[in-house]
């Protein structure tokens, strides 16, 4: 657990399901939160809610929106409902932190903008990758100039996405399901940040192969930002081929995987009969589940979205689970990270620094809106088969 002065950030937390799993050893370890609400339709998750927090268990978002303990709401809800969230925290004078995506509009990222500000509060979007430690690194790395001005960026990422247990929505494009509102609010965020956030243009291609998965599982986008730098982006969620290969066999959590684990998530969804069979396997493997398991331990590796290279004029670098290569003129060398001793720590370390220090935020409602503006590009290029200008775009900061 790290150190702190001041008081924990009172954290409410709306929806226990995959987000909130995967954020949990987060919010158990560092002592600069604490979980003090919740509140979700699943019985089991807030029965567990209760156990291990003691916290407040309401019947509705705009209930525990009311509740004077808390101070930040945490929205993890699906993404159909974080607009509504968001304006209820708003609504109730409270900061938010919002799960990736900001939203599947553009125009209800911009009314949460909106009532944020009214409200004189924070939003703050993420997890997303671009809170990783590697690609925070990275960054620091651009802001030194030891790779001079960036000219390209080439993101990679192959996963057994669209095999992994599903809510009916999360198939459906028009309800914020598929590969591109899930997976694409990652890999944009990291390139944006890497390349100054400034984008000008998309152009895109997406894929559907399974009729079975019925929404886009996989996309290929070329970004281009104002000052000329490009950014190649390739996703597949199909699962064959996995980028984690490439990665050292570092899962996405920082995780050691092992090559024997091919196909697990394909051999796991043959063993469920119908949707609603689906639906529970999913279900039981979140917190409070009947499969679920607490986090052991932290992983010795930081987290990632696959193979990332980022080029400049007088060198390279990429990004890996452990720290950052430099290829320079004359010299390769790597700048390791220390091992995580609380993973997602980054996200805390921007919300303590606003909310407690005053610090500007960096993952803000715009940048957020720019992000959701570039992937939601994606689906409209490879509709339209054309370039998409962006108008929403704001730059790192």
């Amino acid at each position: 657990m790290t150190g702190h002065t001041g008081q924990p950030l009172r954290v409410g937390v709306i929806g226990l399901g995959r987000a909130f799993t995967l954020m949990l050893p987060t919010f158990q370890r560092d002592r600069r939160v604490q979980l003090v609400a919740a509140c979700d339709p699943v019985a089991t998750a807030t029965a567990q809610f209760s156990r291990d927090f003691g916290g407040q268990v309401h019947a509705s978002a705009a209930e525990l929106c009311a509740d004077p303990s808390v101070e930040l709401v945490y929205v993890a809800s699906p993404h159909q409902f974080h607009s509504e969230h968001v304006l209820a925290a708003a609504a109730a004078g409270k900061h938010v932190l919002l799960e990736k995506p900001m939203a599947i509009t553009v125009d209800e990222c911009t009314r949460m903008v909106d009532a944020m500000q009214s409200a004189g509060r924070v939003l703050i979007v993420g997890h997303s990758h671009s809170f990783d430690g590697p690609a925070l690194l990275a960054r620091a790395l651009i802001d030194r100039g030891e790779i001079g001005r960036v000219g390209m960026i080439n993101a990679l990422n192959f996963t057994d996405f669209l095999y992994r247990f599903r809510r009916p929505e999360e198939l459906d494009t028009a309800r914020g399901g598929g590969v591109v509102h899930s997976q694409a609010a990652h890999q944009v965020d990291v390139v944006r940040m890497l390349g100054g956030g400034m984008l000008s243009k998309v152009r895109a291609a997406t894929a559907q192969w399974d009729k079975t998965r019925p929404s886009e599982g996989a996309y290929s986008a070329l970004l281009t930002f104002t000052d000329g730098a490009f950014a190649s982006l390739t996703y597949s969620g199909y699962g064959h081929f996995d980028s984690d290969e490439w990665m050292g066999w570092r899962g996405e959590l920082g995780t050691a995987r092992s090559a024997a684990d091919y196909g697990a998530a394909r051999h796991r969804l043959n063993a469920v009969g119908d949707v609603a069979e689906e639906v529970a396997a999913k279900a039981a493997r979140n917190y409070g589940g009947s499969s679920w398991q607490p986090a052991s331990a932290s992983p010795a590796a930081h987290q990632h979205f696959g193979p990332v290279v980022v080029c400049g004029e007088q060198g390279d670098l990429r990004l890996t689970a452990e720290g950052v290569w430099i290829y320079g003129d004359r010299e390769r060398r790597f700048e390791a990270l220390p091992a995580p001793t609380i993973p997602r720590r980054e996200v805390i370390d921007e919300l303590w620094a606003v909310l407690r220090e005053g610090a500007l935020a960096h993952h803000d409602g715009r940048w957020a809106r720019a992000t959701t503006e570039a992937s939601l590009a994606i689906l409209t290029s490879a509709r339209e088969g054309r370039d998409i200008d962006l108008q929403w775009q704001v730059p790192w900061r």
